[in-house]
């Protein structure tokens, strides 16, 4: 089965080149999940220094999205977008594999 790629969102990839520049950091972004969160599994951010052998990786506007393979599995075909409103901005993930989220957008189910 080939898996579908993941999408970093222009908006995404300006604010990570942001971050990435006032930290003196590769504009490259870490999404993993990990068990927990109220629905389950969660997402978690992070800036890298480089991808792993086995990440899959996908560029935007010269800033990349990392997932590790076994995260890869759980958020094949999202897109991650950066959000701002009244409430806040975040790292946003669209994942069409999610079969229910939680209030706060960050943790899933499948």
């Amino acid at each position: 089965m080939e898996i579908a790629p993941i999408t970093l969102a222009p908006n995404a990839a300006r604010r990570v080149a942001t971050i990435a520049a006032k930290q003196g950091k590769p504009a490259l972004l870490r999404l993993s999940v990990e068990g927990g969160g109220c629905s389950g599994f969660q997402y978690k951010f992070e800036l890298a220094e480089a991808p792993d052998s086995d990440d899959a990786v996908s560029e935007t506007d010269g800033v990349r999205l990392v997932v590790d393979a076994v995260s890869l599995d759980l958020v094949s075909g999202c897109v991650v977008d950066y959000v701002e409103s009244l409430g806040g901005s975040a790292f946003q993930v669209s994942n069409p594999q999610a079969a229910s989220g939680c209030g706060c957008g960050s943790s899933f189910s499948i």
